[in-house]
């Protein structure tokens, strides 16, 4: 009895996720991302050469995982915490980040682009199929249930790329661009960031101009 009420325990617990991402994250307006930084490598794939920069997939995922979970009402700032690296070393961080999720805000918008021509060609199809179908009603039972079949897998197919996979897609997007637009800075220590209404209007300015600057 006692595992079973601790089960149902365990399935009745909130998370709170809003309240936690406003108390860990938000101030005043703009979400801080905070990283510590121990090496240049943590953040750049060893892989790299130098002028073909590229970055460490666990930062990637890092930075992916904290940027879904905040609103997309709030600009990001990344910070870093280190006291190791060189200033060149940070101009290159900083830029290969911008590139790097520039260049993923493109793929994103490829496949945004390649899944809505599919969309649009299913619609066709699922309009002609219903014709089809219509027209199908004197014919014999065996081709009738071949349009009647291919009606219910297009509308199917239309139906999850309009609420899942599309959904994604475009939840994708914004992710891509938030972190194609993020504002990065480096700090010896962290501290929870207050900001004031004048840095606000200039994080929110700059972010505008870089949106409008790709449009």
């Amino acid at each position: 009895m006692r595992k079973h009420r601790i089960v149902r325990l365990f399935e009745s617990r909130k998370g709170h996720l809003d309240s936690r991402v406003m108390q860990d994250y938000i101030s005043n307006g703009i979400a801080t991302i905070p990283c510590r930084v121990s090496d240049y490598y943590d953040i750049i794939s060893t892989y790299s050469i130098k002028s073909f920069e590229t970055l460490n997939t666990d930062f990637v995922e890092y930075l992916k995982i904290s940027a879904e979970v905040i609103p997309s009402e709030y600009p990001l700032v990344l910070e870093f915490v280190e006291d190791t690296l060189s200033q060149e070393e940070k101009k290159t961080i900083t830029e290969t980040i911008r590139e790097y999720f520039a260049y993923n805000l493109g793929m994103v918008e490829k496949d945004l682009k390649r899944h809505t021509k599919r969309f649009i060609l299913m619609c066709f199809g699922m309009i002609l199929s219903g014709v089809l179908l219509w027209l199908s009603q004197e014919m014999a039972e065996v081709p009738r249930e071949m349009f009647y079949v291919l009606f219910w897998f297009l509308g199917d197919t239309l139906c999850d790329y309009i609420f899942l996979t599309g959904y994604d897609l475009r939840k994708d997007k914004r992710t891509a661009g938030r972190l194609a637009s993020v504002k990065v800075k480096f700090s010896k220590h962290f501290d929870e960031s207050d900001y004031t209404e004048k840095e606000v209007d200039k994080l929110y300015s700059e972010v505008e101009k870089d949106v409008k600057e790709t449009l």
